[in-house]
């Protein structure tokens, strides 16, 4: 059975148990050689495991993304303060 999914597809619903994969995990993942007069690994295992690297891979962009635009609006915020100061300072306003 492939477990792969479709590629439009990108929600994932998971158990709050679940944990997301380590790079060490990745790393010493090993998976079973197929039956007799096969070669090769049970592409079973590796399309569940691609997929399980699949979703941590999107939860961490989902999460870089969302970061990205909380610093960008601390940035502004900052900025639009520091405008702000430099105002108060050039009209000799009290800043507190």
């Amino acid at each position: 059975m492939d477990q792969r999914t479709d590629q439009g597809s990108t929600a994932r619903y998971r158990s709050t148990a679940y944990t997301s994969l380590l790079p060490w995990q990745v790393r010493e993942r090993r998976f079973r050689p197929v039956g007799l007069g096969r070669r090769g690994l049970d592409p079973n295992d590796v399309y569940a495991f691609l997929d399980r690297v699949a979703g941590d891979m999107a939860a961490v962009y989902a999460a870089l993304t969302a970061s990205r635009r909380e610093t960008a609006v601390i940035k502004d915020a900052l900025r639009r303060w520091q405008s702000d100061q430099a105002r108060a300072r050039a009209t000799g306003e009290s800043t507190q």
